[in-house]
């Protein structure tokens, strides 16, 4: 039985809590792996670099706590627990060594691209909860800045 009662009929609740655990693994994964490589990566501009994954982890970890809460709101239980992160990520792992800085830049073009893409997934199917829809479209936002950024780094290739 449930503690927290939903304001959502029950299937909106099940769509927009699959759309918010989804996003909790994403950014929970994002936070993992922009930290690992934060303390790999070297070569040309590891400095920018390196605090520019700052900025992604800070990010990631800020909307992590908010799409958790928004879950929990909803009467959804969120689980960003490690076995949580283990069966449920869909975000690619880099690879444990040291990371040339031109390689961690595509990485994160890539996995950018990806979490963008399934966040608008996120963003369709939640259209009959604007609450939740709103945060994800804010989510969304941030994760395409980062996006842009690193694509634009990715130029000087």
């Amino acid at each position: 039985m449930a503690l927290i009662k939903s304001p959502l009929p029950e299937n909106v609740q099940k769509i927009a809590g699959e759309a918010l655990q989804g996003t909790l693994v994403d950014l929970s994964e994002l936070s993992l792996i922009a930290k690992q490589v934060h303390w790999t990566i070297v070569g040309r501009n590891f400095r920018s670099i390196h605090l520019q994954l700052d900025d992604v982890v800070d990010t990631a970890r800020q909307f992590t706590d908010v799409a958790a809460e928004r879950a929990a709101a909803i009467g959804v239980l969120p689980d960003g627990l490690i076995d949580a992160l283990r069966t449920q990520s869909r975000v690619a792992q880099p690879p444990v060594e040291w990371i040339p800085a031109e390689d961690a830049i595509a990485f994160f073009v890539d996995v950018f691209d990806q979490m963008v893409a399934r966040m608008r997934e996120r963003i369709d199917a939640t259209e009959e909860d604007p609450v939740t829809q709103d945060l994800l479209i804010e989510i969304t936002a941030a994760l395409e800045k980062h996006y842009w950024m690193w694509q634009a780094e990715n130029q000087s290739r």
